[in-house]
């Protein structure tokens, strides 16, 4: 008990558990698109910045609520994702990863060259208006979004997609616009976290949002278990901690992170909950309850 309350107070903590949960919000975007609809995106955190950068300009400039802010960046980020995605989402696999992979680092280059995002020297003095109560509120009210999405008629309209798209396409589903909706919904997801980060961090800089980060929001979906909404969250919890608990060894960590993957990618190929979904959970809460209370 001590060592949860230690944890709940230490501000090294507090940051690292908000940060946790704002990966969080944009891999469920990233499970929307990549874990439901099949279609790989490696440009993720090119949207998240597109939302950061909307939502900091906002408070700094308009001094405008934080919850309008976060709105406005979200979709400011899913109209990139619409805009992006009725030409590229005809692509499919490699293809449409590496146009994904080439907008995220067109629009870096982009905030570098503009001085209202400061440029290569980053915009800095957003207000820190990020706290952990509220990611846990978003966080929370993301997963039972993405929940009520993935088992409606769209969400099972995608997953037919994710299987089989011509298959999809005969039944009478336009693949393409559903895609497009896919993307709006999960970049939408990814601005929101966006507005988030630069809200916590109070300074932002275009290399925070490269190739690297998009790789290690794609492997929160991938390795917690693609379609799987308790997988992400898993992912995202294990693999953005697993860093911080490493520090001990130094400057062995990365080493020793870049070596659990590998083994969990070896021994659970299809993620540590692949094929597992929140209805299961629940179902298996359901059967234990009923079997504890028979027992009694």
């Amino acid at each position: 008990m001590d060592g949860i309350m230690r944890i709940l107070t230490d501000p090294y903590y507090i940051q690292v558990l908000t940060l946790t949960g704002i990966y969080l919000i944009a891999a469920l975007g990233l499970h929307l698109i990549t874990g439901v609809t099949g279609q790989f995106s490696f440009g993720h955190a090119g949207f998240m910045s597109i939302g950061a950068y909307t939502a900091a300009l906002l408070t700094l400039h308009l001094h405008t609520p934080l919850i309008l802010n976060l709105l406005v960046g979200g979709l400011a980020a899913g109209f990139a994702g619409i805009l992006l995605g009725f030409p590229s989402l005809k692509l499919t696999g490699d293809y449409l990863g590496i146009t994904t992979l080439g907008f995220a680092e067109i629009v870096r280059v982009v905030f570098i060259n503009m001085k209202i995002t400061g440029g290569t020297q980053g915009l800095a003095g957003i207000p820190r208006e990020t706290s952990l109560p509220l990611v846990i509120v978003v966080s929370v009210l993301s997963v039972w979004c993405m929940y009520r999405i993935q088992n409606s008629r769209f969400g099972r309209a995608l997953m037919a997609i994710r299987e089989d798209d011509i298959a999809a396409e005969a039944m009478g589903i336009n693949t393409l616009l559903y895609k497009v909706k896919a993307f709006a919904v999960g970049t939408f997801f990814a601005g929101v976290s966006g507005g988030l980060y630069a809200h916590l961090m109070q300074y932002l800089n275009p290399f925070d949002f490269g190739v690297t980060r998009s790789f290690d929001l794609l492997n929160f979906v991938v390795l917690g278990g693609l379609g799987s909404i308790p997988g992400t969250i898993l992912g995202t919890t294990v693999l953005t901690m697993a860093p911080e608990f490493l520090r001990f060894v130094n400057k062995y960590r990365m080493l020793i992170y870049s070596a659990l993957m590998v083994i969990m990618m070896i021994f659970r190929p299809n993620g540590l909950l692949g094929g597992v979904h929140i209805k299961d959970l629940r179902r298996a809460f359901t059967r234990r309850r009923s079997t504890e209370m028979a027992s009694q």
